[in-house]
């Protein structure tokens, strides 16, 4: 069945259970060894206990959820998404300890108090009504229960954001990013947000780590190609080859012993439920 969302996340449900979801899905094990190395800053972070209840938000194909399981080793995880496809990724590589619902966690009536962290890997940043959608998660934690969020830092301190959306935009105005989209990595907005919706003691954590995109420069040309280059659409096929080719270019700079890897940073942002 499909999810019933609110009706500012029904353009999100549409792209989840569409082209976005099908990438995502195909793509999904790059997606998670691209942002590998913020792995231990995470759970490091979050301080996931054996016996503790967690909720992972945005959960994609499950492998936070996964991981938080084996933290939460006598306790549960279940993740939330509404991506179906990547869902069904999801269960079929589920452990005994780990469920996972197609919802909208901006209005799922979880029940109340019944997590005792709430986490989110880069899958709370695109709520229509966030401050509807954190409230809604507060109510699910118990008293004291925690949140535990990595989010992005502001393009500007990602290179590979800035690298490929100058490189895809061609001398075009780049796309305006929903404001909502980046609610989360400005630190006095986020703290605002989280602190109306009922969470208290926030704090962000500034991290930063090589983003990886491929073992060589045509399998991480590839894979970016894929993801960004609905943004050269409406480009002649001279003007896309030349972005190809630029972006190739620089791939070239980029290449490591260990594959491709841009700079990339984020925030891990901390709160509590009073």
């Amino acid at each position: 069945m499909t999810a019933t969302v609110d009706p500012s996340n029904s353009a999100q449900l549409d792209a989840w259970n569409g082209d976005q979801g099908s990438f995502w899905t195909r793509r999904a094990q790059r997606f998670n060894d691209g942002v590998a190395a913020y792995r231990d800053h995470f759970f490091t972070a979050a301080a996931i206990q054996p016996h503790e209840a967690v909720l992972d938000i945005g959960c994609g194909s499950g492998q936070t959820t996964r991981d938080a399981a084996l933290q939460a080793k006598d306790g549960s995880a279940l993740g939330v998404d509404l991506s179906e496809q990547m869902l069904e990724l999801a269960r079929r590589e589920a452990a005994p300890n780990v469920s996972f619902l197609h919802a909208d966690a901006q209005i799922h009536p979880f029940p109340e108090g019944s997590f005792d962290i709430a986490i989110s890997r880069h899958g709370a940043m695109f709520f229509g009504d966030a401050l509807a959608a954190f409230g809604n998660i507060a109510r699910a934690l118990r008293p004291g229960g925690r949140l535990a969020l990595l989010t992005w830092q502001p393009a500007v301190r990602n290179e590979w954001m800035t690298t490929f959306r100058t490189a895809f935009a061609a001398g075009r105005e780049q796309p305006v990013v929903p404001p909502r989209a980046g609610a989360l990595n400005d630190p006095d907005l986020t703290r605002d947000l989280l602190t109306s919706a009922g969470f208290t003691d926030v704090e962000l954590r500034p991290v930063s780590e090589p983003m990886y995109f491929g073992r060589d420069v045509e399998d991480a040309l590839a894979f970016v190609v894929e993801q960004f280059g609905w943004m050269t659409r409406e480009l002649d096929t001279e003007t896309r080859d030349r972005v190809v080719e630029e972006v190739r270019a620089s791939m070239h700079e980029h290449q490591t012993e260990h594959g491709v890897f841009y700079g990339s940073a984020a925030w891990i942002v901390l709160a509590r439920r009073p």
